[in-house]
């Protein structure tokens, strides 16, 4: 029997997961496979980055959960600093550039998984290219931005864009001493929650000393005579001066190869697979990770949600597809958690304007009360915000907002979310309960309980 060939493209978190799993299954007698990653490491934790620059975590290759050097003794032929720059769907092969020498070559493959990942959106604006101007999506990414600020001198950041990364890296260079100002377009922090719920994240930024300026349009970004970044401009005229300016305006899935070879792309430009992850229309063709869209169980429409768990569970689904077995992963419901300072946040489901945008008719309900029984010591407050449909009471979607224990409590609600749970249904569910953990009534039960009276009072 000949061996097979497998191409990976992409080293990270999605791509190094099928091709462990396919070694797995299979042995290099009948699988030979060859990764390409166009960084230098591999299997990282990109969510570590911000509490790497923080100063949480010591280490860069803390966040390494395997070196090229191991997956290479693993029988997987990896080659790093080398990108992917042609597929050649027909003739079954890419073609690949070291970024080192600039020489090119082919590689042939029978079985291809794209794994390329997503990358930071850089808004087309004077000055935008600069120094000192940092995306944080790699590894790689991460470190220009810790080699930038160990060569700094001045202590003023400019955070552009206030979601999950921009909060996070802002905390991070609070952390590190800088004072840090975030521009973000929307009416307040954290665009993934209700502005009402993303009012709470502002109050506890301000707290932390972090300076927020909501409707806030960059224009340009303004250098030195070095081309360095010296401040940040808005259309209001104002100017934030700044030493280290970074990114968090968000991602976009990285996928120029698939859409120049003709691959199927969804609405957010991400790739399209089926439930095994197999690119729609191509029996050979695999891909997971930030570049594909994956279907939104709640609102029944493909998005693209661009994290962690969800590469690691595409490269397990690929893996067994490639090694001769069989896997699916049926999709998502949107949980999200992150935290500033002691403020934690959390998400999963649908957030008002995505309710709205799928046609949906819905009531909420929010509610505040502690993460621990009142009388306990350092009880603190938490804030539950529920949607669920008018007419069966189908829960939609929850945001919390609190102390320590507050933001793990969504996973309740995404077990309810992926059952199609009403929240009459959830009212009843036995939660576990002692005065260190919970009050009597759990804060998910009070909101399930206020979001079915919502739903009563509402009629059809």
């Amino acid at each position: 029997m000949a061996t097979e060939r497998l191409v990976v493209v992409g080293g990270d978190a999605a791509g190094m997961s099928a091709a462990s799993q396919a070694r797995r299954l299979k042995g290099p007698a009948e699988l030979e496979i060859t990764a390409f990653e166009r960084g230098h490491f591999t299997s990282y934790s990109a969510c570590g980055i911000p509490y790497w620059v923080g100063g949480q975590v010591a280490e860069r290759d803390d966040l390494i959960a395997r070196t090229p050097e191991e997956h290479r003794a693993r029988g997987i032929g990896l080659r790093t600093r080398t990108e992917v720059v042609e597929l050649d769907l027909p003739g079954s092969r890419i073609r690949a550039r070291d970024l080192d020498t600039g020489s090119e070559s082919w590689t042939g493959y029978d079985k291809l998984v794209l794994a390329t990942g997503a990358r930071p959106v850089r808004p087309r604006l004077p000055g935008i290219g600069a120094h000192g101007v940092h995306g944080i999506q790699s590894l790689d990414d991460g470190q220009r931005l810790m080699d930038t600020l160990r060569r700094t001198e001045g202590r003023r950041a400019v955070v552009v864009g206030a979601g999950y990364i921009g909060v996070e890296m802002a905390e991070a260079l609070v952390a590190r001493g800088y004072e840090v100002t975030v521009l973000h377009r929307g009416e307040q922090p954290m665009a993934t929650l209700d502005p009402d719920m993303g009012g709470l994240v502002h109050s506890a930024m301000n707290r932390m000393g972090i300076r927020t300026v909501a409707r806030a349009e960059v224009t340009k970004i303004l250098t030195d005579e070095e081309g360095r970044a010296r401040a940040v401009a808005t259309s209001a005229g104002e100017e934030y001066e700044a030493d280290v300016v970074v990114l968090g305006i968000g991602v976009e899935p990285r996928t120029a190869l698939a859409r120049a070879a003709g691959l199927p792309l969804g609405p957010s430009g991400g790739i399209l697979t089926d439930l095994s992850m197999r690119v729609r229309g191509h029996e050979n063709i695999w891909s997971g990770g930030d570049c594909v869209e994956v279907l939104d169980l709640v609102a029944g429409r493909t998005r693209h949600i661009p994290l962690g768990t969800h590469a690691n569970k595409h490269g397990q689904v690929i893996g067994s597809g490639v090694g001769g077995g069989y896997a699916t992963f049926p999709g998502v419901v949107g949980t999200a958690v992150s935290k500033v300072c002691d403020l934690e946040i959390a998400r999963t489901g649908l957030r008002e304007r995505d309710a709205l945008e799928a046609g949906l008719r819905f009531v909420t309900a929010t509610i505040t009360s502690t993460n621990t029984a009142g009388y306990y010591p350092g009880a603190a407050e938490m804030t539950v915000k529920m949607l669920a449909e008018r007419r069966t009471g189908r829960l939609l979607g929850v945001q919390i907002v609190g102390g320590a224990g507050a933001a793990k409590r969504v996973d309740i609600a995404a077990v309810a979310l992926t059952a199609g749970m009403t929240v009459d249904a959830m009212v009843s569910l036995d939660l576990g309960y002692a005065p260190p953990f919970s009050p009597v009534w759990d804060p998910i039960l009070v909101a399930a309980r206020k979001a079915v009276a919502a739903v009563r009072s509402a009629g059809v």
